[in-house]
C-alpha cells in the first residue's frame, strides 16, 4: 500500500462516515485542480470536518508505514493532520509543487504549517523540496521546527551538511531534543563538532547549562575526523 492509502484506511476507520464522504469530494476537486486557491479552501476546513482526535494506530500500522516509505513514523498524527497531508498528496500532480507548497505557507496557520511540514517524507519530487523543509527550520516556532526535525527522514536525506548542522545546532538552541533527529548518528561530522564545541564554551561562559546530548555527537564526530 502506498502512503496515501495507508492514511486513508487510518482516517476511514475512525472518522464519522459524513466527513469521510466530505474529504473524498475534496480531494478529489484538489485532484483536478491542484491549484493554491483549492488546497487552501479545503485545508481551512478540516478541522471542522474531520476533527482533531489523535490517529488510533496500532503496532501493525506503524511497521506497515516503514513499508510503505522508509523512515517514515506516523506515530503522533491526527485527524487533522491525516487529513491536509492527503489533500496536499492529492495535489502532487501540480505543475510546480513545491512552489505550490510555498504559496500554501504563506496564508497557513500554526496548525497547517506543522501539517505540511510532517508529510514532507511522503510529496513527490524530495529533493526540490529541501528548501521548503529549510524554512520550517528557521521558524521560531519550535513545534514548527520539530514537525521538520523530529521523526522525519527527510533531513537526513535531503539536507546538506551546512543545512543539517544548522538544525542540529537549532535543536539545542531552541531547547529541543537530539534524539527524535532521524539519520543523527549517520550524519555527525567534524564541522559540526566544531560547532556544538563553540556553542558549549558560550553556554559555559554565560553560566548557562550544557545539553549532554551535545557531547554524544561531539565523541561521535571526532571518531570520524
Amino acid at each position: 500500500m502506498t502512503p496515501l492509502d495507508l492514511l486513508t484506511v487510518w482516517l476511514e476507520r475512525q472518522a464519522d462516515p459524513q466527513a469521510v464522504a466530505w474529504l473524498a469530494e475534496r480531494r478529489a476537486a484538489v485532484r483536478a485542480e491542484p491549484d493554491a486557491r483549492t488546497l487552501t479552501i479545503a485545508l481551512g476546513l478540516v478541522p471542522r470536518k474531520i476533527g482533531k482526535a489523535a490517529l488510533d494506530l496500532t503496532a501493525e500500522d506503524v511497521s506497515a508505514a516503514d513499508r510503505a516509505r522508509r523512515g517514515w513514523r506516523p506515530q503522533g498524527l491526527t485527524a487533522d493532520q491525516t487529513a491536509r497531508i492527503m489533500l496536499l498528496l492529492e495535489a502532487g500532480g501540480a505543475d510546480d509543487f513545491p512552489a505550490l507548497i510555498k504559496r500554501v505557507l504563506t496564508t497557513s496557520d500554526l496548525a497547517e504549517q506543522i501539517a505540511v511540514y510532517r508529510g514532507l517524507p511522503l510529496y513527490p519530487g524530495q529533493a526540490a523540496l529541501a528548501p521548503v523543509a529549510a524554512e520550517g527550520v528557521r521558524s521560531a516556532v519550535r513545534a514548527v521546527f520539530e514537525a521538520v526535525a523530529h521523526g522525519n527522514p527527510f533531513p537526513a536525506e535531503q539536507f546538506t551538511e551546512a543545512a543539517w548542522n544548522q538544525m542540529v545546532l537549532k535543536a539545542l538552541f531552541v531547547e529541543s531534543t537530539l534524539a527524535p533527529i532521524i539519520g543523527l548518528d549517520d550524519r555527525w561530522n567534524p564541522e559540526l563538532a566544531r560547532m556544538l564545541r563553540d556553542y558549549a564554551a558560550e553556554r559555559t561562559a554565560a553560566g548557562r547549562p550544557v545539553s549532554p546530548e551535545l557531547w554524544r555527537g561531539v565523541a561521535q564526530s571526532d571518531g570520524i575526523a
